[in-house]
């Protein structure tokens, strides 16, 4: 499966911003996958913000993000999204969107990032 992240910008501070990652591929079912959201800035290591399980009835949030960022799924459209809202500037950062085939517990596909940047 390839996944595209696409989205990112430059926002000032609590404003919002939606991430959207497509999945496509010659043969791969979107509902094997949990989907989830990384971001890493330079330096740190990638940060897992949200994830999101195949059927999109279970969602997780890293504490710096829990009641901002809402992740989703689309499965009859392959695409999942990152719905952030009251951005702050320690948000800034290349955005991934990956899949797993193990529930998480390994991240088999990433897409390339897209740069996130929250600043006055």
């Amino acid at each position: 499966v390839q996944l595209q992240a696409s989205g990112g910008g430059l926002v000032q501070p609590g404003s919002s911003l939606t991430l959207s990652c497509t999945a496509s591929g010659g043969d791969f079912t979107f509902t094997d996958y949990s989907m989830g959201w990384f971001r890493q800035v330079p330096g740190k290591e990638r940060e897992l913000v949200a994830d999101i399980s195949w059927s999109g009835g279970i969602a997780n949030y890293a504490d710096s993000v829990k009641g901002r960022f809402t992740i989703s799924r689309d499965n009859t459209k392959n695409i999942a999204w990152l719905q952030m809202n009251s951005l702050k500037p320690e948000d800034t950062a290349i955005y991934y969107c990956a899949g797993s085939l193990s529930d998480g517990r390994r991240w088999e596909s990433w897409g390339k990032g897209t740069q996130v940047t929250v600043s006055s």
